[in-house]
């Protein structure tokens, strides 16, 4: 894939990486993903908008040589981690004048991390604007999505926003712009997911800057260009407004069966009563399907069997998970089993501390369910769907 013109003088040059299927080492990119970096070309100066994975510098370069670069002025840099900002001494070896251009924090951490030499860097503020000639370049830090020194930067005369992480999606395709939004607009709830919504406080207050501004593309560093900013910029505002959806996630991993039917047990009891369940087994889930399931549920029930008087470890990990994520969720329900004796509810609970959901009473089952459990279940089923009627999401 080669240079692509976004408008006259800004081309998209950075990379496709269709085949990477694994980030961080923790997320998973069942569609890949991009490494998008932008040239900005103005009428006495040319900066380049981010770069991309070291892997993927070739391509970078290769796209420069396409578009005939022969001189960058500035890097921007927006954020500090490595599929940003990991070519950036590639470029200044290449291009020995260019200055890169940050904010405070930004440049400490990338002299920390990627060992940019100090000297090398323009620090802006909050507000402040470069002169390209005939381009002007607006800067808008924008900490917490996702890091602490994360920044965007805005073309004011053509109305293009590079909102780096933010607004983005894990999405390999070949489309420059985000056209076909039944496809992305999963990538980016996902994406969101995964990444943005530990952080959903904060998100209103950048989305109203934005709404401040003449934005006529959305220019984020991972998945396409979005060419109608309204579509992404709703979705953010619908994905991190307080209202949840008459949802519940029934999330299991069962050793000995008796915690599977207990789920499917539950799973029933509540589509019975009304609440459209959604049950996953843990064990071949894809946890970003599951992340992204929890952004609009107003309950999440997690049930795992007994290990050594504590949860399976795969349920274990399912909610450090969600309690790292903290989605807006109103009820945590937990159930499971056991056999000879256990410390779930306790464990479990301390793991769940970040949440502000209401925790149900929980239902725990020695060995194998009886008529009896399957009652306690059904009360459980009652109650969620009670709070889920109290709230207004589900008719009486």
């Amino acid at each position: 894939m080669g240079a692509r013109r976004i408008v006259e003088g800004v081309y998209a040059v950075g990379a496709i990486d269709w085949d990477r299927r694994l980030f961080d080492e923790l997320i998973p990119l069942p569609d890949g993903t991009s490494y998008n970096s932008y040239l900005v070309v103005g009428s006495e100066a040319t900066a380049l908008i981010d770069t991309v994975d070291p892997e993927k510098m070739d391509e970078l370069m290769a796209h420069l040589d396409e578009v005939g670069v022969e001189r960058i002025d500035y890097i921007v840099t927006n954020h500090t981690e490595q599929d940003h900002s990991g070519g950036i001494m590639d470029i200044l070896g290449r291009y020995p004048d260019a200055v890169v251009v940050t904010n405070a924090k930004c440049m400490g951490l990338s002299v920390d991390h990627l060992h940019i030499p100090g000297e090398r860097f323009k620090v802006i503020q909050d507000g402040d604007t470069l002169s390209l000639g005939d381009r002007t370049l607006e800067f808008m830090i924008s900490p917490w999505v996702h890091w602490p020194e994360t920044q965007m930067t805005y073309i004011q005369e053509d109305g293009i926003l590079f909102s780096c992480d933010f607004l983005g999606s894990h999405l390999a395709t070949s489309d420059l712009f985000s056209n076909d939004w039944n496809a992305v607009y999963p990538a980016a709830k996902r994406y969101y997911a995964e990444i943005m919504m530990p952080f959903k406080h904060l998100i209103p207050k950048y989305l109203e800057r934005i709404d401040g501004l003449d934005v006529n593309y959305i220019g984020p560093s991972h998945g396409p260009v979005h060419n109608e900013p309204s579509r992404i910029l709703d979705a953010y505002k619908d994905w991190t407004s307080p209202d949840v959806t008459n949802e519940a996630i029934v999330a299991y991993v069962s050793m000995h069966d008796s915690t599977r039917r207990m789920a499917e047990h539950l799973t029933e009891a509540l589509t019975d009563r009304g609440v459209k369940a959604k049950m996953y087994n843990l064990t071949v889930t894809d946890i970003g399907d599951l992340a992204m399931e929890t952004v609009d549920a107003a309950t999440i029930v997690l049930a795992t069997p007994t290990v050594l008087t504590g949860a399976h470890p795969t349920a274990v990990y399912t909610a450090y998970l969600i309690n790292a994520l903290k989605p807006k969720t109103r009820y945590m329900g937990l159930i499971g089993s056991f056999g000879w004796g256990s410390k779930v509810v306790d464990q479990m609970t301390s793991l769940l501390g970040n949440m502000k959901a209401e925790m149900l009473e929980p239902v725990l089952v020695k060995g194998l369910p009886r008529d009896e459990d399957y009652k306690a279940l059904d009360d459980l089923a009652d109650a969620i769907a009670q709070r889920h009627r109290e709230i207004g999401i589900l008719e009486e």
